[in-house]
């Protein structure tokens, strides 16, 4: 593996897995297999779980680790041939090479414009460093894409599912702010590889992009969708056809114990409470939403662990 950019990435996703969850069994068993070798990860957009949980697989692998908030160094120039006489100080051609200079592996953090619909499916920030860095990059949350949770969602789903191929829903829920559409990719595309039985549920207006969603199959009408399901994964994303835009559905979208019935609840995080999802299913039993950031430590680990062996 040259680059984890997404989870097509990975050639084997089970056996991937089942790597992560041997080193979940023992994290310090490759501690010397990072030595004298540094990660560097690059965050243009906030960030919580990706930041720490990434960190520390690299530190349970012997790497050093140095965090740079992009905002807070020289402004980056991403167009090719442009004439820089504005604001951008620095062109992405020599920030990468230089970056790759001090770094072993690059994670790189860019949300997209939500705005510009060819620049964010260009993936141009993820896809600039990549061409220009002589370093490996991991991608831990793009413009489309959010490999590192759709893994370890494969981690939490494969960990808890007491059968041989679960019923996996996910579901549209609403929010206040128009969201990306990386997180919802990156889940279908992963769980398209896996032995479960996938559908989606979403308002109409609210399909994701087709070369996405392939023939899995999608639903309107949520209460039906989930009956009978083994795991609902709850997220909320913004219009793909009207790009970026918040539709008004006409029907309840929250979950509601009621409408989870004895299913296993998941979600990314962070998630606004009583909004996307209600008080009674997130502080239940059924949440796995603490499970899946735990392994989120795992799935970077086992990426990181396949990149410092290719290097």
């Amino acid at each position: 593996m040259n680059h984890f950019l997404n989870i097509n990435s990975i050639k084997d996703l089970n056996k991937t897995v089942q790597d992560a969850l041997a080193l979940k069994a023992n994290p310090y068993v490759y501690s010397s297999l990072g030595a004298q070798k540094t990660l560097v990860l690059l965050f243009f957009n906030a960030s919580l779980r990706t930041r720490i949980s990434t960190e520390l697989a690299a530190k349970n692998l012997g790497m050093n680790v140095i965090v740079l908030n992009v905002n807070d160094a020289w402004q980056l120039e991403f167009e090719e041939g442009a004439v820089m006489n504005l604001q951008s100080s620095e062109h992405i051609k020599e920030a990468a090479q230089v970056i790759s200079q001090y770094a072993s592996i690059i994670g790189v953090r860019a949300f997209p414009t939500l705005s510009d619909k060819a620049k964010d499916q260009s993936e141009w920030i993820l896809n600039a460093f990549a061409s220009y860095a002589t370093a490996p990059i991991v991608n831990m949350e793009s413009a489309i894409a959010h490999p590192l949770q759709g893994l370890a969602d494969a981690i939490t789903i494969l960990e808890q599912s007491k059968k041989k191929k679960p019923k996996v829903v996910l579901s549209w829920a609403p929010h206040p702010k128009a969201l990306p559409h990386a997180v919802a990719n990156s889940f279908v595309q992963t769980m398209q590889r896996l032995e479960v039985d996938l559908s989606i549920t979403h308002p109409e207006g609210y399909d994701l992009d087709p070369l996405i969603v392939k023939h899995t199959p999608v639903s309107y009408h949520q209460s039906e969708a989930l009956q009978n399901a083994d795991f609902v994964y709850v997220k909320n994303w913004s219009s793909f056809n009207d790009y970026g835009k918040i539709l008004d559905p006409k029907e309840d979208w929250m979950l509601t114990k009621t409408k989870i019935g004895d299913a296993k609840f998941m979600h990314c995080l962070p998630v606004r409470r009583n909004v996307v999802v209600e008080d009674a299913v997130l502080d239940s039993p059924q949440s796995l939403c603490i499970e899946q950031s735990n392994n989120r430590t795992f799935a970077a680990q086992i990426v990181l662990k396949q990149l410092l062996e290719s290097l």
